[in-house]
């Protein structure tokens, strides 16, 4: 069973860290493999069930990354030299 599925009265006081993360990670490469080989033997209702787990975890790691601080993204300043540095190879000899 997935450990997203958490009873009501405990959701929210789980303490998420890596470990967590990364069971659910691993969850999820193990659902789509079954998905895969449910897919390769027609097996279409036993997919649908793994998908909707699959989805659920999903969601579930979306929602923690969109509620992490440390989840920052770079900065991205462009400098003039970025900008141009692509120019002189465009323009360069042999060019029209």
């Amino acid at each position: 069973m997935s450990i997203v599925f958490v009873p009501k009265k405990l959701r929210g006081k789980a303490k998420i860290n890596q470990e967590t993360i990364q069971r659910l990670l691993d969850e999820n490469d193990q659902l789509i493999k079954c998905i895969a080989e449910y897919q390769q033997k027609g097996r279409a209702v036993e997919c649908v069930q793994y998908q909707q787990i699959l989805h659920r975890n999903i969601v579930y790691l979306a929602t923690i990354a969109d509620a992490s601080p440390d989840n920052m993204p770079p900065s991205t300043h462009s400098t003039s030299n970025e900008g141009s540095a692509s120019t002189p190879a465009m323009n360069g000899p042999g060019a029209t």
